[in-house]
């Protein structure tokens, strides 16, 4: 069998409600929820007949092998299996995405799910069920760690070995061994990428050009953090970007234990609460005891704070930097959030500021802009090889 030697296109964004995947020629996407649980081997399932007919994603097992874990060789859950563990971990406010295991255990995790697809049978070696997967990664961080120079080490760790994901009892790939490394990985500023995002197609050509020449503000709120970009002459303002510890993990942690010390309901996840306050039907309403109940008053007070808190920045932001134009709001964070900074830039400021109507357009920005700059990086880095090696057969 004839394998292709180029590396294959991964763009990734860990986010901090869940990772979203581009791979290939976009053929594949992956969307799993960012959380992790510690396991055991053998988690007891039905029957191996029932696993093999049900989604690898939804049943994520796996032991990661890397020199880059601070907790090397452990199991765990990942993902929607993750979510009925008991011990399930989300990334904590105030923590640094480029320094935390999961990330990288979210990482190699989409990257073995990707290579371990029998569509790939041809594009990576395979043998007695161990797979050498190499990849070209385009990943992010978020402003505030690209600005204290996380960044360079975070791409050391993951150039710098081959890690393996095993899966254990995962459905369809069970046994499996893909051996991931890196042939280039390239880290962007996450405000940046939205930026791209906002103006470039998928050949980096201009679609917008109305806004390539705007002062604009990119507000990017996260689980965990909120970048905010500035950007003018066509790049984003070093200077004068800001990120903040500030997301909607918190808030929605609030909510999830004040349903839970009034009416005695667990919910299972961050993930859940962002279910019953975005769903198109009945929202902010919970089932007690067979009745349908109304959390609006919960939801309200505290989404109403943290939307004050943002709106808060947004005013410093626009302050700082007079001739802006236009603020965009992006991620996840932002659709939880509209019709509270909506409201309250009606009543206070009255800035030009806008949302994407589309919500997977807004929470799968960053990830498709890695794609653009990635897929751009590897066309050039194939010309380049290509005119070297021309170059090398005319002096022979």
């Amino acid at each position: 069998m004839i394998y292709l030697v180029n590396a294959r296109i991964a763009a990734i964004d860990v986010g901090n409600d869940s990772l979203k995947g581009i791979f290939g020629k976009m053929e594949h996407e992956i969307n799993i929820p960012n959380i992790v649980a510690r396991d055991i081997e053998d988690r007891p399932i039905i029957g191996v007949e029932e696993l093999n007919n049900q989604d690898p994603n939804d049943g994520i097992h796996i032991r990661v092998h890397s020199p880059t874990l601070k907790d090397n060789n452990s199991i765990y859950r990942v993902g929607y299996l993750a979510t009925k563990s008991n011990n399930a971990t989300e990334l904590d406010p105030g923590s640094n995405k480029s320094e935390e295991d999961q990330t990288l255990i979210m990482l190699f995790a989409a990257l073995a799910l990707d290579a371990a697809r029998e569509e790939n049978k041809q594009n990576f070696k395979r043998s007695n069920q161990v797979i050498e997967a190499t990849y070209t990664l385009g990943t992010g961080l978020p402003l505030r760690e690209v600005k204290e120079g996380k960044d360079v080490a975070y791409r050391s760790r993951l150039l710098s070995s081959v890690h393996q994901v095993e899966f254990l009892v995962t459905p369809k790939y069970q046994g499996l061994k893909i051996n991931i490394k890196f042939e280039e990985v390239k880290i962007y500023p996450e405000g940046f990428a939205a930026y791209i995002n906002l103006v470039m197609d998928q050949h980096l050509n201009i679609i917008n050009k109305e806004l390539i020449d705007k002062r604009i503000l990119i507000q990017d709120i996260g689980g965990l953090s909120t970048d905010i970009a500035v950007i003018k002459n066509r790049k984003v303002d070093d200077d004068k970007a800001q990120g903040f510890n500030l997301g909607v993990s918190e808030s929605l942690e609030q909510i999830r234990e004040e349903i839970r010390s009034k009416y005695g309901i667990e919910l299972d996840s961050r993930r859940d609460v962002v279910e019953i306050i975005t769903k198109k039907s009945d929202r902010n309403h919970i089932m007690v005891k067979g009745s349908r109940t109304s959390v609006h008053d919960i939801v309200d007070r505290i989404l109403l704070e943290l939307a004050k808190k943002q709106y808060r920045h947004l005013r410093n932001m626009w302050q700082r930097n007079s001739q802006t134009e236009i603020c965009y709001f992006i991620g996840g964070g932002s659709i939880i959030l509209k019709d509270y900074l909506v409201a309250l830039n009606n009543n206070l400021d009255g800035y030009q500021i806008d949302f994407f109507e589309d919500e997977k357009e807004s929470i799968w920005m960053m990830v498709n802009a890695y794609y653009k700059l990635i897929a751009d990086f590897s066309r050039r880095n194939q010309r380049e090889k290509q005119s070297e090696e021309q170059k090398m057969a005319k002096t022979k």
